[in-house]
């Protein structure tokens, strides 16, 4: 029988050990790599053989919504179950546009992990029923959240996008290799398009909160 093959790429080291004991427990089950960051993953992406992919939202260097986005398209069979320990409506939305087509909190059970990963490899879309409620919730508000998008350019999205991700000016700077002043200015002008404040008034009305 023919295993299912996962990569795990976790920054955090205590529960990228802890998901590759739970997974490589099951015999239908073969964690072939691990990584601590994304980019780690995209620059070995292209020599992995894998059926799927538990991937980290937040870790230094590449998200793993922008790991998703570069990776899916070069290999669409390759399956990726994002795992955060937040159930953030804005990451859903990124992770699903990107590619992702399963869902799952950190503090899921070993059990449920387990089933996740052969629903996922089976063709199926796992997600905690609370984030599945939100997903349905948010793609319910989604068209007013897309006429608000509009207002900006493609550079104001990436910078709305990574400011809804948790990044501060400093690292969204760096990311995109790009002064803070002028993420700053990006800033300011986003706020001046959406009307808003601030940055939380910005991110609720380009992707609207469910609650």
């Amino acid at each position: 029988m023919k295993k299912t093959r996962i990569v795990i790429v976790e920054d955090d080291n205590e529960i990228r050990k802890l998901a590759e004991e739970i997974l490589s427990s099951e015999t239908d089950f073969d964690v072939v790599r691990t990584f601590s960051n994304g980019d780690n993953f995209l620059k070995a992406f292209d020599n992995l053989e894998c059926d799927v992919v538990l991937m980290d939202i937040n870790m230094p260097g590449k998200s793993g919504i922008e790991c998703v986005l570069e990776a899916k398209p070069k290999r669409p069979d390759v399956q990726y179950m994002i795992s955060t320990v937040f159930e953030n409506p804005q990451y859903i939305f990124q992770a699903l546009c990107a590619g992702a087509t399963g869902y799952m909190v950190k503090n899921t059970t070993s059990d449920k992990l387990i089933s996740a990963v052969k629903e996922i490899a089976g063709g199926g879309s796992p997600m905690s029923s609370q984030i599945a409620r939100l997903v349905v919730n948010s793609f319910a508000g989604k068209a007013t959240g897309s006429v608000h998008a509009d207002l900006l350019t493609a550079r104001e999205k990436e910078i709305l996008d990574l400011l809804a991700q948790g990044l501060i000016y400093k690292e969204i700077a760096s990311r995109k290799e790009i002064s803070v002043e002028t993420v700053r200015k990006h800033a300011r002008n986003i706020y001046e398009k959406l009307l808003v404040t601030t940055k939380m008034e910005a991110i609720n009305k380009v992707y609207p909160k469910t609650i």
